[in-house]
């Protein structure tokens, strides 16, 4: 399956991240207790730098040639999977000593400004290099550090017992740009696991209002996209900010779907989990 991203995307998902990291920085300006703790293993101001990280590191991904800011990590990037992405996290975090709130929020914003000029003149669906040799198009490289934003802005939101919305259409655009998109232009071995890979073909079908139709297939343990036909074992029909909710782990399965916003059918939708055993996200 070929796909293009339009001129829209591509003006929305940097409206969003520059829109949705003043909003990170204004909800770190006000959470009372930098200390708090926001994830199982993070406080507040963690998170905060680890998102920070992020922005930091797509400087380098971005800078066409320019070394990346975190030195001796070209390595461990290129080899990283899933598995092992939360001790990426916590090496980048060990290279990244600002823990103060308002400080990260100026160093987050003063990053994605760098990150918006640099991609600004590029195609957005070039590829990059990515974690685990996968390949990622530009835009969906501002797409997953949007998602990023929206998902730890909400674990520090919810530390602090202060409000945070995450708009469906920016999730849309993470789904769309960044999933897609890595899995069109080649996943490396981002998804390499030692669990047998399924038997037999799981194609399932994504649809939500945010989003193109689109199928992923998992088949020998290549995952690719095709053209939504009849027939797919799965159809998941989804709410943009509450799959991606389920799926890096804040919100159960059965209570994504008993909310409605995730519904699962098909012709064999029983083998939903044994396509997420596979295709799946750090939580």
């Amino acid at each position: 399956m070929t796909a293009t991203i339009s001129l829209d995307q591509w003006a929305a998902v940097r409206r969003s991240a520059e829109r949705s990291a003043g909003r990170f920085a204004a909800l770190l300006a006000d959470a009372p207790d930098p200390r708090a703790r926001a994830t199982a293993h993070w406080s507040v101001a963690d998170t905060a730098a680890h998102v920070a990280t992020i922005a930091r590191l797509y400087t380098g991904l971005l800078g066409d040639g320019r070394p990346l800011p975190y030195p001796g990590m070209d390595e461990r990037l290129r080899t990283a999977t899933v598995d092992t992405v939360a001790d990426l996290n916590t090496a980048m975090l060990r290279r990244f000593p600002e823990r103060d709130p308002l400080a990260v929020a100026r160093l987050l914003q003063a990053d994605v400004a760098e990150v918006l000029m640099l991609s600004e003149a590029a195609d957005p669906d070039a590829p990059v290099p990515w974690l685990g040799d996968a390949r990622v198009p530009v835009a969906g490289v501002l797409a997953h550090l949007l998602n990023e934003i929206h998902l730890h802005g909400r674990d520090i939101a919810r530390a602090a017992r202060l409000p945070w919305e995450i708009p469906p259409a920016d999730i849309g655009l993470f789904f769309e740009l960044f999933v897609i998109g890595m899995t069109r232009h080649g996943l490396g071995h981002l998804l390499d696991c030692t669990e047998p890979p399924p038997e037999r073909r799981i194609a399932v079908e994504l649809r939500s209002r945010y989003t193109t139709p689109v199928t992923m297939v998992l088949q020998d343990r290549r995952v690719f996209v095709e053209e939504p036909r009849p027939g797919a074992d799965v159809r998941l029909s989804f709410h943009p900010p509450t799959l991606s909710l389920m799926l890096f782990g804040r919100v159960g399965r059965l209570r994504a779907v008993a909310s409605g916003r995730v519904v699962v059918g098909g012709r064999r939708p029983w083998l939903l989990p044994a396509f997420l055993r596979t295709v799946r996200f750090p939580s």
